[in-house]
């Protein structure tokens, strides 16, 4: 695996509660395709992005954004990177080495109920015709 080259603070979104010191690992379903045992662990250099992936991830809990930092040697994600957007804009990156929770980010940015409901739609014609195909 190539080191991304990205440093500074990174996000991760999720509904899950957690405390500073919890590892986050590999091997969970993918919000995105349930069907999907993942082999990674994604996160973000934007805060934005983080929250957009809190609000869409499974389970009842609250969307919940954290700061978090790799433990190992992490990439560029590829469902993103090159494939839908050039060049990583989307400072979306991916480990199969835990990355370690830091702190919770309380004033990340929300989502309109529209808009909210907009990406869940467009997540449900993806996994509705496969072409939300995951790079896992």
């Amino acid at each position: 695996m190539s080191d991304a080259s990205e440093e500074g603070r990174f996000f991760h979104g999720t509904k899950a509660d957690l405390r500073a010191g919890d590892l986050l690992t590999a091997g969970f379903r993918s919000n995105y395709r349930p069907e999907i045992v993942m082999n990674h662990v994604y996160f973000t250099a934007l805060v934005a992005g983080a929250g957009l992936a809190a609000e869409l991830a499974a389970g009842d809990g609250a969307p919940r954004v954290y700061v978090v930092e790799p433990t190992g040697a992490f990439e560029d994600d590829p469902n993103v990177t090159d494939k839908k957007f050039p060049g990583n804009p989307t400072r979306s990156f991916r480990s199969s080495d835990p990355v370690r929770v830091v702190d919770e980010v309380t004033d990340w940015p929300r989502l309109t109920p529209e808009a909210l409901r907009a990406w869940r739609e467009r997540l449900a014609v993806l996994r509705a015709d496969q072409r939300g195909e995951i790079i896992n």
